[in-house]
């Protein structure tokens, strides 16, 4: 059959994007027609930027070299002849019709739509099932362990997931931990759980230790498994942080799933001393090129869990140079995609916690819902909501996240003015904004998530650090977001975002005061 990049465009022209998505399996094998199909959307997503947008222009355009080069690594997957027929199915299927194109599931979209007054659902879920783990690392934002550990059990570990797929339509499932791997109950695990899930996508953070060759085996025949294996950077850094020997097992795990012919990613928490490293060519050409990561993720060190620590942060400096040259390198010229929530944070129109829509909610081993794995205050556990006979959505209404969705939408998410868009090159409240969430906490009082989220609130130094580490990243960043975006500052911006009136409520340094 010959397939010309004009009848492609005709195609998607008519069908849409989609339409050449659902070309099938055996076409898309051809690398002639794939590479043709992806000359396609490229065009049309190029062709997008003429008309009026409601962000600053350039967010736009950043937004497409964006999605561009995640069309380039779902190409690069497809085009991977070693590629596991159980993967290639997700790929297509649970990834690109569900979680990229939300083609099969408008239903549930639709319902959640109309019963929300047009306001859509979140996009995934993000579950640590158990606390669980192998390893042992510094600075553990779970502070997990080898010991005797809580977790979900599996009925709810699985009523979680059902409803996230029939109740928002979510595709993609995101598994943390502990180590996802040493989850296990009702002999019951991870793994299980994809297999019965199979029109979702399961993106999996692990340490990888545990991706032994009869592992990997198992995750080419279940296929919907995305394993993002933990890095610190090289070697040196890898066993400073995870223990002796980890970065070769780690080798050794990504050479197990490439011989089955499973994709993966990695996962990065970046540092004040490693943030060179993550992002040099070295760490690029072994891991990217050489071992074959098809993805990354980078997440910017919190100072929250077992010995936390505001001195391990990227320094703001740092972090200026992190978007800079993560950009230029990773997404225009490798042509990888890389998520980076707060180098990046401006391709998802900011912070995507506390069920926003497009976004996610945390849930941990105990049933304590979060709004991210970094913000560790719960106002609601899902173990009580069962028994009271609720569900996900009426997580959704806690005022805590209600609270933290009406500044998203007040400060960038919900503007419809480009000049209205507040700086999310800072898109973080509990990181970037730090005053301002220690008051949201202190309005809606959720309950820390362990003894050290309870310290950090205790601690009148740790506030002052991450004041004035916000203090500064606003000094560096404003300026580029409204001179070369368009949009307005932070500080303006949080004044007209925050979900309370400040008279009404706290001065500005009372947490500090009560802290001290």
């Amino acid at each position: 059959m010959s397939i010309t990049e004009q009848s492609l465009m005709e195609l998607a022209n008519r069908g849409g994007i989609e339409a050449i998505v659902r070309l099938g399996d055996k076409l898309l094998q051809s690398d002639h027609i794939r590479n043709k199909a992806v000359n396609v959307v490229e065009k049309k997503l190029r062709s997008s930027l003429n008309q009026p947008w409601t962000r600053p222009p350039r967010l736009e355009r950043e937004k497409v070299e964006a999605i561009i080069a995640l069309l380039y690594t779902v190409n690069r997957a497809l085009g991977n002849k070693n590629l596991a027929p159980a993967s290639r199915r997700a790929i297509i299927n649970a990834l690109s019709l569900g979680v990229f194109l939300k083609s099969s599931q408008k239903n549930a979209i639709e319902q959640f739509e109309a019963e929300h007054n047009g306001y859509g659902p979140p996009d995934t879920l993000v579950i640590s099932p158990g606390k669980g783990c192998n390893l042992h690392c510094v600075g553990c934002y779970a502070n997990s362990s080898s010991a005797q550990y809580e977790k979900l059990p599996w009925e709810v570990f699985d009523r979680i997931i059902t409803e996230a797929e029939n109740l928002w339509g979510a595709r993609l499932i995101t598994i943390s931990g502990g180590e996802p791997f040493v989850y296990r109950d009702q002999g019951k695990g991870l793994i299980e759980a994809a297999a019965k899930h199979q029109a979702s996508i399961f993106m999996t953070y692990t340490n990888g230790t545990l991706i032994d060759k009869k592992v990997a085996a198992r995750l080419a025949e279940v296929g919907n498994i995305l394993p993002a294996i933990s890095v610190e950077g090289l070697e040196q850094r890898t066993d400073e942080r995870r223990g002796e020997g980890v970065f070769k097992k780690i080798l050794q795990a990504m050479d197990n799933l490439n011989e089955v012919g499973v994709p993966f990613g990695i996962s990065v928490t970046a540092t004040r001393y490693n943030w060179q490293e993550i992002l040099s060519d070295a760490f690029i050409d072994l891991l990217f090129k050489e071992k074959g990561a098809y993805f990354g993720w980078i997440f910017h060190y919190m100072p929250i869990g077992r010995g936390f620590t505001v001195g391990l942060m990227p320094t703001p400096e740092q972090r200026l140079w992190m978007w800079r040259t993560g950009w230029k390198k990773m997404i225009l010229k490798e042509r990888i995609f890389v998520a980076d929530f707060w180098a990046f944070g401006h391709l998802s129109d900011g912070c995507i916690s506390s069920g926003r829509e497009g976004g996610y909610l945390y849930i941990d081993w105990d049933g304590k819902v979060m709004p991210c794995v970094f913000f560790p205050y719960s106002p609601i556990n899902i173990l009580d909501v069962y028994k009271r006979g609720g569900t996900l959505n009426d997580v959704l209404e806690t005022p805590f996240f209600q609270h933290i969705r009406e500044w998203q939408w007040k400060y960038e998410f919900g503007q419809k003015d480009p000049k209205k868009n507040g700086n999310v090159l800072m898109p973080c409240p509990i990181r970037d904004h730090h005053a301002l969430a220690r008051k949201i906490v202190e309005m809606d009082k959720p309950e820390p998530e362990d003894k050290n989220a309870a310290a950090a609130l205790e601690d009148p130094e740790y506030y002052q650090k991450m004041v004035a580490y916000d203090e500064r990243l606003a000094d560096l960043t404003d300026p580029i977001w409204v001179n070369e975006y368009g949009g307005r500052s932070s500080q303006e911006s949080d004044r007209v975002a925050a979900p309370f009136k400040a008279e009404e409520h706290l001065h500005e340094d009372s947490v500090l005061k009560q802290a001290t």
